[in-house]
Formats: structure tokens, sequence, C-alpha cells
């Protein structure tokens, strides 16, 4: 794997999660009863930090949740096991809520149509709307974002990679060439 590019670097990671912010909220008209539910593993660390500048901003908590999807996966093949149920962690009952779900990287549509099935097992929220960092293209399902930081079309020889500090130890978002 040969780094191509660093597309977004610690600062101007910030200032696409701030943007992204102020977009959810205008578009919601405010904070009333958004839920923002992470998609493990990035998607949760940056699910809390729009999270935290929603509070900066608006002057509101909001509450942060995470979804494990593994279980709702579609290219997974058990052995005749039944697959575990997914892993929701929300102190709330997301009925009736707009959950804003959070990824790093929308590419083929499969990871958040798992994760919708995920949300929907747990609750059926009044809206689900979707913020990505990194939005490449090369959709499978017919799924797309409402909230993207920055759209870089991709070959599938390419791969994308954000790095949190939460995680990675710091921030980043790279193109590698596979």
């Amino acid at each position: 794997m040969e780094l191509k590019a660093i597309l977004l670097d610690e600062k101007a990671l910030q200032r696409t999660l701030k943007r992204i912010t102020h977009e959810i909220i205008e578009r919601n008209k405010g904070t009333e009863d958004i839920v923002m539910v992470g998609i493990k593993r990035r998607g949760v660390p940056l699910a809390k930090r729009i999270a935290k500048q929603i509070e900066s901003i608006e002057g509101v908590q909001v509450t942060v949740g995470s979804v494990d999807i593994a279980p709702y996966r579609d290219d997974i093949v058990m052995s005749n096991k039944e697959m575990p149920k997914a892993e929701m962690v929300l102190d709330i009952d997301i009925s009736d809520k707009k959950v804003i779900l959070v990824d790093d990287v929308l590419y083929t549509g499969r990871t958040v149509r798992a994760a919708i099935d995920a949300l929907i097992d747990f609750g059926r929220p009044k809206m689900i709307q979707l913020a990505v960092i990194v939005d490449r293209g090369h959709r499978e399902i017919p799924i797309r974002a409402d909230f993207v930081g920055k759209n870089v079309p991709t070959s599938k020889e390419e791969l994308i990679l954000v790095k949190v500090s939460e995680i990675d130890e710091n921030d980043s978002v790279s193109i590698y060439e596979l």
C-alpha cells in the first residue's frame, strides 16, 4: 500500500467537522430530537466530536451512541451459526428521534445499510440522516449521504483511510494506492 496523497490534515479535518455540524443544525432547524449514532469504529469518535461542536454552538448536549454493524453485514458468511445481535450503546430510545448516523467513509453503501437495519431493530426513528467525512463513490446500494465532508472520486484500486486521534493517535484523511 503506497501513500498517494494526504487529503485532509488535522486542521482541515477539524474545519470539515465544524462545517458538517453547522449543516446538521441548519437542516434540522436546531437540535430538537437529535441523537448522534457513530458506526463502530471511527464513526464513534467522529459522532462525539460533532456532538461536542453542537454543544459549543447551541449550548445543548446531544446524546451520542454507537452501533456495531458486524452481525448485519451481508458480505460475512457464517457457517450454520446464528449471528450475534448487534450491539448498540444508547442511553435513550431512538424511537421518534432524528438519528444522525456518522461514519468515516461512504463506499459501496453496505455498511450504512447494515447500520440502518441495526437501528430499526432498536426502535423506529423519525428519520435517519447520514454524515460522512469522505464519499468515494462506487455505490452498490442506492444510499446517499446527507452531510459530506469531501467527495473524492476514486478507483477500486485505491483506499481512503481516515485516522482519528482517539484510535490512531493522529487526525488525517489519506488516499493510498493498493
